[in-house]
């Protein structure tokens, strides 16, 4: 076994000093020693046989002039995906009230700008002011943040803000020219000042190498404050989208990046986030055993399939898993 993975003690205790070599050191370990020690670290932080439930909206779709890749929502490719306006906040309200009455805890809305205009900002308050009501933690997704938005989004009440980092500085440019990783270092900078949780991730099997993958995971767990959730999204393909054909990552490769967040961002929340419709329940449940706190649940996330709620919870049911809803009535 790796002698970083010997001792949980001080692995539970967040570092920010990580070296790639250490990362990859962990990463690379035999199989079952990882899986062990990211399961052990887990219940030693975390809940065990808990996964907080989240719904994801898109608020605001397509016409979004970045060139991600892996985005069927940009205005650079033709996907065939029709752009929308931005959703009214009484619509969005009904919305969080279907999420919260099937058991989700967390409303994400996302809305594909590269920016937060200042015009559409007292729309995007009111929608979390209605979520936030309703005893919903919300998240939000809306580009970068300009002087002073992440100070209004959190007197509005908003609890996280999403903005990954979606791959490794050096892949970065592969996948996204019209936004620096500059840029994002700067609205998570932002969202921290406020005040706000940061919600920061990646995607992995874009045709990242395995140095990338833990590039990444390295640049997370280097930021000067953990990000208290940590999606780690499968790359979804999309016809039309430059990143549709990419080679497959094998499963096993994506369980080891669930396990290595787990072990080096011990508090952090990590997330199960896109890619889910293709895995199958095996790598799911291995996934869970690596330490994957939450998924997203609801037949679509923003504009991508996802599994169906029956799906998840015959799953939950199988496998012996509750939502944090259903932990919390049991505590109460």
């Amino acid at each position: 076994m790796s002698t970083l993975l010997n001792d949980l003690d001080r692995l539970a205790t967040p570092r920010h000093d990580w070296t790639r070599d250490e990362v990859a050191s962990i990463h690379e370990a035999p199989f079952n020693d990882l899986i062990f020690a990211a399961q052990s670290l887990h219940r030693q932080v975390h809940r065990p046989n808990t996964v907080q439930k989240s719904r994801l909206l898109s608020i605001k779709t397509g016409g979004c002039a970045e060139d991600c890749g892996y985005c069927n929502q940009s205005a650079h490719f033709d996907t065939g995906l029709k752009a929308s306006k931005l959703m009214d906040p009484e619509e969005v309200e009904k919305k969080a009230i279907e999420a919260k009455n099937s058991g989700a805890t967390r409303f994400c809305m996302g809305a594909a700008w590269r920016e937060l205009k200042e015009r559409d900002e007292p729309k995007i308050h009111d929608m979390i002011r209605r979520v936030k009501g309703l005893g919903l933690e919300t998240c939000m997704t809306l580009g970068m943040l300009g002087d002073g938005q992440a100070e209004r989004l959190a007197e509005a009440g908003l609890d996280y803000y999403n903005h990954n980092l979606d791959t490794s500085p050096e892949y970065y440019k592969q996948i996204i020219t019209t936004r620096t990783w500059d840029d994002r270092i700067d609205t998570l900078s932002k969202v921290r000042a406020a005040g706000m949780k940061t919600c920061c991730g990646g995607i992995i099997g874009m045709g990242e190498s395995k140095a990338d993958r833990i590039g990444l995971l390295t640049e997370l767990a280097t930021l000067p404050v953990h990000p208290e959730s940590v999606p780690v999204n499968h790359l979804v393909e999309v016809a039309g989208t430059p990143l549709s054909g990419s080679e497959s990552l094998d499963g096993l490769e994506f369980v080891r990046a669930i396990a290595t967040a787990r072990l080096i961002m011990p508090k952090s929340v990590v997330r199960l986030s896109a890619g889910r419709e293709t895995m199958s329940r095996e790598l799911q449940a291995l996934c869970f055993l690596a330490g994957a706190g939450s998924i997203f649940v609801g037949d679509e996330l923003l504009t991508t399939p996802n599994p169906d709620e029956n799906t998840d919870n015959v799953l939950f049911r199988d496998l012996g898993l509750e939502g944090d809803e259903a932990a919390r009535q049991a505590n109460a």
